[in-house]
C-alpha cells in the first residue's frame, strides 16, 4: 500500500505546481459546469455556501494527515492563514448577494481579471519573474479570462450601480487571496494555510444562512444538498490544490492560468452536458486559453 510520505515524494518532483495547477482548473471547471444543478433542483446557491464550508473540512484533515499533524498556530500563521480564508469566504459571500442586485453578465467578466492585482502584487512586492514566453502566455490567459466569461445581456440588470461597487470589492478580494496565499507559503506550510481557510469558512455560515429565504420551497432531499456536497467538494478539494499551487509555483504564472483555464473547461463541459452552443466571443476565449495554457506550461522552475 502506497503512504502518504510516498504520494508526497512522487508528487513533490519537478514540474508540481503545474500538476496541481492542472488538478485544481479540472477540479474548478467540472464544479463550474454543475453547481447550477441543485439550485434547479429548488436547493438555494447561498445554501450551497454552508454545504461548501462543509465540505472543506475532510479535505483539511487529509490535508493535515498529509503535514503529520503539524498545524503551525503562531501568531504570524494563524493571522496569515485567516486573512487568506476571511479574503476567500467573504468574497464568495458578497458575490452571492451582488448576483442578486446586478447583471451576471457584467459581473463575472470584471471578477475574473482578479489575476492582474495578484500579477502587480507579485511583481512589486515578492520580486517573482517569469520568461518573455510565459508573460505572452499571461497576457493571452488574461485576454481569455473576460471572453469566457462573457454572457448576452438578456437578464438586464439593476439600473443602480451599488453591484459594480460590490463586484470590483470581490475583484480585489480574489487578486489579495491569490497573492497573500502566495506570500503565506513562504513562511508557513500549504496544510496550516488550508486549515484556516476551512475555519474561517464556517465562520460565515452563519451569516449565509441569514441570507437565505425561507419563506420559499427548499429542496433537503438528495438531489438537494447531498448532490450539492458531491458538487462542492470538487470546489474545496480544488482549494487545497490551488493552495499547493501557489506554493510550488509562481503566482504570475498560476493565477492567469487557473483563472482562464478553469472557465475553458466550464464552457466545454457545458457545450458537453446541455448542449449549449458557444458564440464567437467565447470560442475566441478557448482559443485564447489553450494557447495561453501551452505557453506557461513550457515555463521551468
Amino acid at each position: 500500500m502506497i503512504s502518504f510520505k510516498t504520494i508526497k515524494q512522487r508528487i513533490r518532483s519537478q514540474k508540481a505546481w503545474f500538476f496541481y495547477t492542472v488538478s485544481t482548473m479540472l477540479l474548478w471547471g467540472a464544479w463550474g459546469a454543475l453547481t447550477e444543478l441543485p439550485e434547479k433542483n429548488g436547493f438555494p446557491t447561498i445554501l450551497s455556501y454552508s454545504v461548501w464550508a462543509i465540505s472543506m473540512i475532510p479535505c483539511a484533515l487529509i490535508a493535515l494527515k498529509f503535514a503529520d499533524w503539524k498545524l503551525e498556530y503562531d501568531r504570524r500563521s494563524w493571522m496569515l492563514g485567516s486573512l487568506v480564508g476571511i479574503l476567500g469566504s467573504g468574497s464568495t459571500l458578497i458575490l452571492f448577494y451582488t448576483l442578486r442586485i446586478g447583471p451576471a453578465y457584467l459581473i463575472f467578466p470584471i471578477i475574473a481579471l482578479s489575476p492582474v492585482v495578484t500579477v502587480i502584487l507579485s511583481v512589486l512586492f515578492l520580486r517573482e519573474r517569469a520568461s518573455r514566453m510565459s508573460w505572452i502566455g499571461i497576457i493571452f490567459a488574461l485576454i481569455a479570462v473576460p471572453l469566457l466569461s462573457w454572457q448576452s445581456g438578456e437578464n438586464g440588470g439593476n439600473s443602480e450601480y451599488f453591484w459594480l461597487i460590490l463586484t470590483l470589492f470581490v475583484f480585489l478580494m480574489w487578486g489579495l487571496q491569490a497573492f497573500f496565499m502566495k506570500f503565506a507559503n513562504r513562511t508557513m506550510n500549504s496544510e496550516s494555510i488550508f486549515f484556516y481557510m476551512m475555519l474561517t469558512g464556517l465562520l460565515f455560515i452563519p451569516v449565509s444562512i441569514y441570507m437565505t429565504d425561507f419563506s420559499k420551497p427548499i429542496n433537503w432531499g438528495l438531489s438537494g444538498p447531498y448532490l450539492s456536497f458531491i458538487i462542492q467538494i470538487l470546489n474545496a478539494i480544488g482549494a487545497l490544490l490551488l493552495v499547493y499551487a501557489f506554493r510550488y509555483g509562481r503566482a504570475v504564472i498560476v493565477s492567469p492560468l487557473i483563472n482562464a483555464g478553469a472557465p475553458l473547461i466550464t464552457v466545454a463541459l457545458s457545450l458537453i452536458l446541455y448542449r449549449v452552443i458557444p458564440n464567437i466571443v467565447v470560442v475566441a476565449g478557448m482559443v485564447c486559453a489553450i494557447f495561453g495554457a501551452f505557453l506557461l506550461a513550457t515555463e521551468t522552475d
